[in-house]
């Protein structure tokens, strides 16, 4: 959502393409890697933090300063391997005012107050049981409605609503569905199995060859077969391997690092880095496969690690 914004700021500051490319590239990692905090920072938050039974409030509690950790890694290796592309000073005389952005005011005065009204219903919600689609849902109605007039008829509506959906990426979602028919059918052919003793090997060795290796292990496969089937083999070799309960918790939330930072090492890693790509290409700005895995491959290892680490240090804390 962001990174086309970013994308027309630039292109209206004239920047050359190498430095459009860094800050485009950079807006996506930063989203990607800091998709940590809460349980709906990423569905790979969602399906595991549901699959182990893991609270809103104490999910936030281990992963809210470990992202803190992840966003400076991150910032950090980026502008080791961008600083030469990215401008010293520019001018921002080329750019409007920020209102003129503002399509419909409606929704955008809605939008801000509602989203800080989510994060405390997620909170309230969450002891008493209340599913989490319950709520996302309840909020995306109200913006729907507003956004489409339904108050009024449809009067005075400006986001065309059926042109949004029709122009969502379908594709990409069936192609996700594809993927967790394919990961389904390796997990009876012995893939699960396989997987829960190698982390039954590295529980072998300690919570912190635990924490790194189940880190980097689901990163590998969300690389090869998408990040939400990775997630699922994930979570079923984790709860199938005989480790002790603190063991597990380490490997529970390891398990949701590697799926939201291991993607970045290529292009089908994530739906929502497919969606990006797409979105990007829809605005002109096409980056090929090669360009972002040879970025991916070289600034993900280093911030996946020290993450993971940094997950080590804290869970033991707030424990």
């Amino acid at each position: 959502m962001l990174t086309p914004i970013v994308l027309a700021i630039l292109l209206r500051l004239d920047f050359p393409p190498t430095a459009a490319l860094a800050f485009t590239v950079g807006c996506g990692f930063v989203a990607d890697t800091t998709s940590l905090p809460l349980v709906v920072s990423n569905l790979v938050n969602i399906v595991t933090a549901n699959f182990f039974g893991i609270s809103f409030g104490r999910y936030a509690a281990v992963m809210v300063p470990v992202n803190f950790v992840s966003l400076v890694a991150t910032l950090l290796v980026l502008w080791v391997w961008f600083r030469k592309d990215i401008p010293q000073t520019y001018s921002a005389n080329g750019l409007e005012e920020p209102r003129h952005a503002i399509r419909d005011m409606a929704v955008f005065r809605t939008a801000f107050p509602l989203l800080g009204l989510l994060l405390v219903a997620y909170f309230v919600t969450g002891p008493l049981g209340v599913p989490i689609s319950f709520v996302t849902g309840a909020a995306a109605f109200i913006l729907l409605a507003v956004a489409g007039r339904w108050f009024s008829v449809g009067r005075d509506a400006v986001v065309p609503l059926g042109k949004v959906l029709r122009g969502a990426p379908w594709q990409i979602v069936l192609f996700s569905i594809g993927m967790y028919l394919v990961v389904y059918g390796l997990g009876n052919a012995g893939l699960t199995d396989l997987a829960a003793s190698v982390l039954l090997w590295l529980a072998a060795q300690g919570t912190f060859v635990a924490t790194i290796g189940t880190g980097f292990v689901v990163a590998v496969l969300a690389s090869v077969m998408n990040n939400m089937p990775a997630t699922l083999v994930g979570a079923l070799a984790i709860d199938r391997a005989d480790v002790p309960a603190f063991t597990q918790e380490l490997m529970a939330y390891a398990n949701i690092v590697g799926n939201d930072l291991g993607p970045k090492f290529t292009p089908i890693g994530s739906l929502a880095t497919l969606l990006w790509l797409h979105v990007l290409a829809g605005k002109g700005q096409r980056i090929t496969w090669g360009q972002y895995m040879k970025v991916g491959l070289v600034l993900t290892p280093p911030v996946l690690l020290v993450t993971l680490i940094a997950l080590w240090a804290w869970l033991p804390i707030v424990s």
